[in-house]
């Protein structure tokens, strides 16, 4: 079936269509950003993907990092920096951002993911809530979070952090620590902000073991 499906996406969507992997039964589409609309169109239209389940992004800065390395141990364990100093290229080709989409077929009990890259510059892309739309706070969750720009979006404003928020939150560049922490204030009687003052750090375990869960067989 999903052999079949594949076969057909190629035929319809021709240039749009960057690349078709079809992996652990799942299909996943690679498409040009820049004509995501009509895409989804087709989907919807020609093969019967009524609805859109999920919608979210990915930051693929430092992806092919080593992100487990340490370099010294305290009483706690190992620390790690949570800061990204900068985006590597070299591994996404210059696409720092993806936008992925879950599709489901309720007629033909199909499921499809679609992903598009966007640039680490200007991350912008179509909207689709002319296609489905339950795409509206998706794509309200993908800018509050990641700064995702959906162009076309008809109320394109954060949904999830507080008012005057600064930053996108799930960025790997974004302090896990934040830039600012809140408290009550007694005297004032209002919630007030001040600048952080812990220590920005993470910990990895002192010990990391494989999980015999996916061993492979080879000794």
């Amino acid at each position: 079936m999903l052999e079949s499906l594949k076969s057909k996406l190629h035929q319809t969507l021709e240039a749009a269509l960057l690349e078709a992997e079809l992996a652990c039964q799942e299909l996943t589409l690679y498409v040009d950003a820049t004509q995501i609309k009509e895409v989804c169109l087709k989907l919807r239209d020609e093969f019967g993907f009524s609805q859109l389940i999920d919608l979210c992004a990915v930051d693929y800065a430092d992806y092919g990092g080593s992100a487990w390395e340490t370099t010294q141990a305290s009483e706690h364990g190992f620390s790690r920096a949570s800061q990204i100093d900068e985006f590597t290229e070299s591994e996404t080709g210059g696409m720092r951002f993806a936008v992925v989409y879950h599709l489901l077929s309720i007629d033909k009990n199909l499921r499809l993911r679609l992903k598009a890259n966007l640039p680490a510059e200007l991350p912008i892309i179509d909207s689709v809530i002319s296609v489905w739309r339950s795409a509206d706070w998706f794509e309200r969750e993908a800018y509050d979070l990641l700064g995702i720009l959906f162009d076309g979006h008809p109320d394109l404003r954060r949904i999830l952090t507080d008012y005057g928020f600064v930053g996108h939150p799930l960025r790997k560049d974004f302090p896990l620590t934040g830039y600012v922490e809140m408290r009550y204030d007694p005297e004032q009687k209002r919630v007030i902000y001040e600048p952080v003052s812990i220590e920005p750090r993470i910990l990895v375990p002192r010990v990391i073991r494989d999980d015999n869960r996916y061993a492979t067989g080879e000794k």
